[in-house]
């Protein structure tokens, strides 16, 4: 790993109609959409459902490496995540995501010791630590002639 602080920028493009562009130094273009629920399309990443995706990424990535220093042997992990949106004093938010983890270990593997491994990667998961980060704007408008 790399000496922290790291740094990770995007760039989402737009016209007044249509998708949004996500771009990121060295990563294919994401094309991107409200979801069917707030009007959009439905059929293509939102940022409702990239977010929903990082904990789930984060998870497994998170898993693996411990499993890896713990020297612990699976064949598979399948992580599904669902977030619920909903409107508190009148804001609207994620006020929870249940991470469903279902992990396949070769035989003789501890069983035990995978579950406190699968629950240190939900503890340890940057992605759902840092959701309550603090967001702050920089903005510019400009007019154009």
């Amino acid at each position: 790993m790399q000496q922290l602080p790291h740094h990770y920028a995007v760039a989402a493009v737009a016209d007044a109609e249509g998708d949004v562009t996500l771009e990121s130094d060295r990563l294919p273009s994401l094309a991107s959409a409200p979801p069917a629920e707030f009007g959009g399309p439905g059929d293509r990443w939102s940022p409702e459902t990239l977010l929903v995706a990082a904990i789930a990424d984060c998870f497994i990535l998170t898993f693996r490496a411990i499993a890896r220093a713990s020297k612990v042997s699976w064949i598979s992990l399948r992580c599904e995540v669902e977030g619920t949106l909903d409107r508190v004093e009148r804001v609207t938010l994620f006020t929870g995501f249940l991470v469903r983890a279902s992990l396949q270990l070769p035989v003789g593997a501890n069983q035990e010791q995978a579950h406190r491994l699968l629950e240190r990667a939900e503890q340890s998961c940057l992605i759902s630590n840092s959701l309550k980060g603090a967001s702050r704007l920089e903005a510019t408008v400009e007019v154009q002639p």
